[in-house]
């Protein structure tokens, strides 16, 4: 007998509006809850969403690597996997798949800020679709990146092999049809993300 593989999709926890969930309970619930990645919307409620697949989890790694490399090489600034949370402005708890913060943003934080969500929006954040996801969803969610603060977003939806950027100064997302290479020299010098591993699928 065959049996169907779960429908693994993101599920959304609505918070009565007079309960506030503060940093301290939201850090302990996904520190208890690591096999999930737990994000908290800008009105209060949690959304859980599944482990990703292997394919997907494949290219996660791959970008986290090559940004990985580059800031160690380029010393101005740190990268951070998908288990990293930040706070933003607007009381939102994002996890982006990569991100990266300069040094100097960095050092105004406590040490004690540094072991919990980083209360802030990071100056670059990258979003991999995986084929579960809704795109409408990862759009307003990188808007919202964009609203709060981040430089530099970018949406990158492998089954379309395209790219949404956005910018900080731009209102309006820029749109790559399979692009083979990721950079931007302003505020990323030297730092090139190659999409044909991720556009190939590997396993």
């Amino acid at each position: 007998m065959t049996v169907a593989a779960p429908d693994l999709h993101r599920v959304n926890l609505q918070m009565p509006r007079h309960v506030q969930l503060d940093e301290d309970l939201l850090f302990a619930i996904c520190q208890a809850n690591r096999e999930y990645r737990i994000e908290r919307n800008a009105k209060g409620d949690i959304e859980i969403m599944p482990p990703t697949g292997a394919e997907t989890g494949r290219r996660n790694s791959d970008i986290a690597v090559d940004l990985g490399s580059w800031a160690r090489l380029d010393g101005r600034g740190v990268a951070f996997d998908s288990s990293t949370g930040f706070i933003l402005p607007n009381g939102a708890m994002r996890s982006p798949d990569a991100s990266w913060v300069l040094r100097e943003r960095l050092a105004e934080l406590t040490p004690t800020q540094k072991q919990r969500f980083l209360p802030l929006a990071p100056d670059l954040v990258i979003e991999l679709a995986s084929p579960s996801d809704d795109i409408s969803d990862l759009q307003a969610k990188m808007q919202e990146y964009r609203e709060n603060g981040v430089q530099l977003g970018w949406l990158i939806l492998p089954e379309q092999r395209r790219v949404w950027v956005y910018r900080r100064d731009s209102v309006d997302p820029e749109c790559l049809d399979d692009p083979s290479v990721l950079g931007d020299e302003a505020l990323l010098p030297g730092f090139g993300l190659d999409l044909q591993r991720i556009w190939t699928p590997a396993l």
